[in-house]
């Protein structure tokens, strides 16, 4: 099992054999490549090793490079295609990779090594690089000594395993439920999530439909059905998960003490480092100065949308009572209410758009805007995969000498049993220039997103049908994609995304955003799944219209999240109970928020964002991000003014692709968008944008 022959996750000769990976083969390969990188550590860190950049990445940086990339194909399947046995060996290697990257980031041999290097004969990329390396020492505890290395050590590993689990609990928790009802249930249920829950049922051998809580059923559930007693079984379901408060056997997958275990370990860490809290070890890497400075920049952005937010509020309880006769509206009415509201103001319905947006068709419209602004091409590619309905493509740019490949990625679009919810991208390998053999070794990138599959109508399966949040998810996460794969930089530890600022990271993400919002655009990416005619601009209209319903609403719900996570990481003391936890998340309510959840609500236990995806005092990043990326895409707006066209410029397309992709982590991301915008950003054309002006 120690041979590329015999253990695919030994085979860098190209893109991973995800077909072939299988559970008994993640020990004995992160068990190989352990070993290897060990030597190489060993070998780097003797005495008479030379202290310079190009010999340490050659012998060093290859043997970890090949760890990161197996064991990120063994982390990968784990979240989109979990089973118990993977589980097991995914847990096991854990706490050996945990304590060979904490080790590794606290030598002190290779430390002095990057202190004794010649920094003025490095390149500017090596530069950068080497300046994030000397502060990784830092915070990975490279100056500490004796127990308190050790100690710091065990912190890492233990937080590793906690965040684990609780990111399997709150898998678990969602993956459990299962509620069967009958279609007078269903009333006001769009017919196509009708189909899907029918055709679950059916497949398990059951009567009726079958519900979960996942967001392609849960959400137009939510919206729709006219049954309040329905929703409220939905809704008390989903917001309890992973808690003490789930129903009966869900109960086990509470996780309340990981929560305060996995705060009191990071507020442990912060000490040992000599910081007041983990908030201020957060944000030494990130753009945002101090957690002060974050929280003034929360309660502004809420002093300016709490006026259209308790407007939003007024309307939607004075709909409700005169229009749909309920006069004390329920924490599961919200969304149903809101639906209600905007088809009654705006005239038009969320589900009257989506048999617009057939999958094929929008990625074919977003491929098309990809390539005109950046000057690329986007084709299908081959290469084995985890699961039927994941595709592969490559993305190719045309030089003097032929067609260049840039980069290539994994779409994984569709919800199932065994895969994280949500939507992210991750990345599969980097852009480097090859200490080893001076190849340049081109990213590969996964975008992961949990939409519904297309459904069967009379024998015929339809293609997938997207919301028109489910394509702007979609341009998000091409959006992080793109800033992974149009890097130009060949050193790979500032290359595409990594090195970013955590706070600037959503820019590209969120700048692509933009893009569903114009008529130019849309109505390429638009084909109705039974007639093929496009989008009517009539419809669209009325989109646009309803572009900033609720937004308000929506910025506060951003802020709560973002000033919860900020000030339970930056109390003088770690909030170290369930209780705590709770207690502060209704301060910020109290201060915040104009809607309250019922006392119940257990939010906190599945926000896997700070709880186990590495957003731990940094969840404001987004609001922090659409800062300067709605500035960014202002520059498009510009240009298409000063034009008369769209803001499909291909002349600002490059600029921002050159200034902003390309650059990747290779200088501070402010240097980069003054880059491109020629000053700092300002939230005028984020207040604009929302609405709020």
């Amino acid at each position: 099992m120690n041979t590329a022959a015999d253990n695919p996750l030994l085979d860098f000769s190209g893109l991973p054999r995800f077909d072939a990976i299988a559970p008994f083969h993640v020990a004995p390969a992160i068990d190989a490549l352990l070993k290897e990188a060990d030597a190489a550590l060993e070998e780097v860190t003797a005495p008479g090793f030379p202290a310079e950049w190009s010999a340490l990445s050659a012998r060093l940086d290859v043997s970890t490079e090949r760890l990161s990339r197996a064991w990120g194909a063994v982390g990968h399947l784990n979240s989109v295609a979990d089973t118990p046995e993977l589980r097991a060996a995914y847990n096991e290697a854990l706490p050996l990779v945990t304590e060979f990257w904490t080790r590794l980031g606290a030598d002190e041999r290779l430390y002095a090594k990057y202190k004794a290097m010649e920094v003025s004969r490095l390149n500017p990329e090596q530069a950068q690089a080497h300046r994030n390396a000397m502060r990784g020492f830092v915070l990975g505890g490279a100056e500490l000594q004796g127990e308190a290395k050790q100690r710091f050590a065990w912190l890492q590993e233990r937080q590793a395993e906690l965040a684990q689990k609780f990111s399997e609990n709150a898998l678990d928790a969602t993956d459990s439920f299962n509620l069967y009802v009958s279609p007078e249930d269903l009333e006001g249920v769009p017919a196509d999530v009708q189909q899907a829950t029918r055709a679950a049922a059916q497949a398990e051998g059951q009567a009726g439909h079958k519900l979960t809580l996942k967001m392609p059923c849960y959400l137009p559930v939510m919206q729709f059905a006219r049954s309040s007693a329905l929703r409220e079984k939905l809704y008390r379901a989903y917001v309890t998960r992973a808690s003490d408060q789930a129903d009966g056997e869900a109960s086990r997958f509470d996780n309340t003490a990981i929560m305060a275990e996995l705060l009191a370990l990071r507020h442990e860490e912060a000490q040992l480092l000599g910081h007041r809290h983990f908030a201020d070890v957060s944000l030494v890497p990130k753009m945002a100065e101090s957690p002060e400075q974050v929280v003034g920049f929360l309660r502004d952005l809420a002093r300016k949308a709490r006026p259209y937010a308790e407007q939003d509020v007024k309307d939607l309880r004075e709909f409700a009572a005169q229009e749909l006769g309920i006069s004390a509206p329920q924490p599961w009415d919200w969304p149903y209410i809101g639906e209600k509201l905007k088809e009654a103001r705006y005239a038009f319905s969320d589900q009257e758009i989506k048999p617009y947006f057939t999958a094929p068709k929008v990625l074919a419209g977003l491929f098309q805007i990809v390539e005109t602004l950046f000057e690329v091409s986007i084709r299908r590619d081959i290469a084995p995969v985890w699961h039927p309905l994941v595709e592969f493509y490559r993305i190719e740019r045309q030089t003097p000498a032929g067609v260049e490949l840039v980069g290539q990625f994994y779409l994984d679009p569709a919800a199932r049993n065994g895969k994280r919810g949500g939507a992210w991208m991750d990345d599969v390998r980097a852009r480097w220039l090859r200490p080893d053999d001076g190849s340049v070794q081109t990213p590969v990138a996964h975008l992961v997103c949990n939409f519904a599959e297309g459904v069967e109508v009379n024998g015929v399966r339809q293609p997938p049908l997207l919301t028109h949040d489910d394509v702007i998810t979609l341009f998000h996460e091409f959006g992080h994609g793109l800033h992974h794969m149009l890097t130009r930089v060949n050193e790979r530890d500032v290359s595409g995304i990594s090195g970013v600022e955590w706070d600037a990271v959503e820019l590209p993400s969120q700048f692509m955003e933009n893009f569903c919002w114009e008529w130019d655009v849309l109505k390429h990416m638009t084909s109705h799944v039974d007639t093929g005619a496009p989008l009517p601009r009539e419809l669209f209209d009325k989109m646009l219209a309803a572009k900033n319903f609720q937004s308000g609403l929506q910025t506060l719900r951003q802020v709560e999240f973002s000033l919860f996570d900020m000030l339970l990481h930056s109390q003088p003391a770690p909030v170290s109970s369930g209780e705590g936890i709770l207690s502060l998340l209704e301060q910020v309510r109290d201060e915040v928020a104009v809607l309250q959840p019922p006392a119940y609500s257990r939010t906190p236990h599945t926000f896997s964002h700070i709880f186990a995806g590495g957003y731990s005092a940094g969840y404001y990043s987004y609001k922090w991000a659409e800062v300067l990326s709605a500035d960014a895409y202002a520059a498009f707006e510009e240009a298409a003014r000063a034009s008369g066209h769209s803001t499909l410029d291909v002349a600002t397309g490059r600029r921002y692709r050159e200034t902003i992709l390309e650059a990747g982590g290779s200088r501070p991301a402010m240097e980069s968008f003054k880059a491109f915008r020629g000053r700092e950003p300002g939230l005028e054309a984020l207040l604009r944008h929302q609405g709020m002006a």
